[in-house]
């Protein structure tokens, strides 16, 4: 998506601190806590961007490829990686033509990147058509019914961010992209993006879980045999 491409430099900035590292923190925790990345697993990593969970899928031991439509986002992708020492192939690739065989990946991952694709059952159905019968497949977003949705759908955000190429998914509609193979489904990031830095802790994210509605939410499913 070229509009990714004015941004890709100060992509990563976000993460580095604060709320942002936070919420990068919550996000991986629960995608691998589903996901369960293991030492020689082939995963496709759908909408990769900057190779933020490209290369925390390398660290775990899987063997990555990256796709995603910024060139520029692709190429700080590509200088992360050679700077961590990590093999992964990144390449220009559209979610709905994935330039490779039915049944090829052991897993399919997809972080952050649904908010921007128009078709997502489309886009999905490519996805499951690269996964080997009994792979995995987990799709993360962000939630429209959530303190955090309200901040990304708010006209003031979304006049200053590429979020205004936005389209936000409920938990029903991810659920919904394929109901009969739907594994389970979790959310987190129950702090919400004005917390003061003081009250970022893994014990208020606790505590918050029980009043407050995730502002990111992931599904997977499972490929049958």
């Amino acid at each position: 998506m070229a509009v990714f491409d004015m941004i890709a430099s100060q992509y990563d900035e976000w993460y580095k601190g604060g709320i942002g590292r936070f919420a990068d923190e919550a996000e991986t925790r629960l995608a691998f806590d589903m996901f369960l990345p293991h030492r020689h697993l082939g995963v496709l990593d759908v909408g990769c961007g900057t190779g933020n969970f490209s290369i925390k899928l390398a660290k775990s031991g899987c063997r990555v490829t990256g796709i995603d439509l910024s060139e520029d986002m692709l190429a700080v992708a590509r200088h992360k990686a050679g700077q961590e020492g990590l093999d992964i192939r990144f390449e220009y690739m559209d979610v709905y033509d994935i330039e490779f065989p039915d049944e090829h990946f052991d897993g399919v991952f997809s972080m952050a990147a649904f908010e921007f694709i128009a078709e997502p059952h489309k886009a999905y159905r490519e996805m499951l058509r690269v996964l080997k019968p009994g792979g995995r497949l987990l799709i993360g977003t962000i939630n429209p019914d959530s303190k955090w949705g309200e901040m990304y759908k708010s006209q003031e955000f979304q006049r200053s961010s590429v979020f205004k190429y936005a389209s936000f998914m409920t938990m029903e509609e991810l659920k919904g992209l394929d109901r009969d193979n739907l594994k389970s489904t979790g959310e987190c990031l129950y702090i919400p993006p004005q917390a003061d830095e003081k009250s970022i802790s893994w014990d208020e994210e606790k505590r918050l879980s029980s009043v407050e509605r995730g502002g990111f939410i992931c599904a997977l499913w499972e490929k049958p045999l």
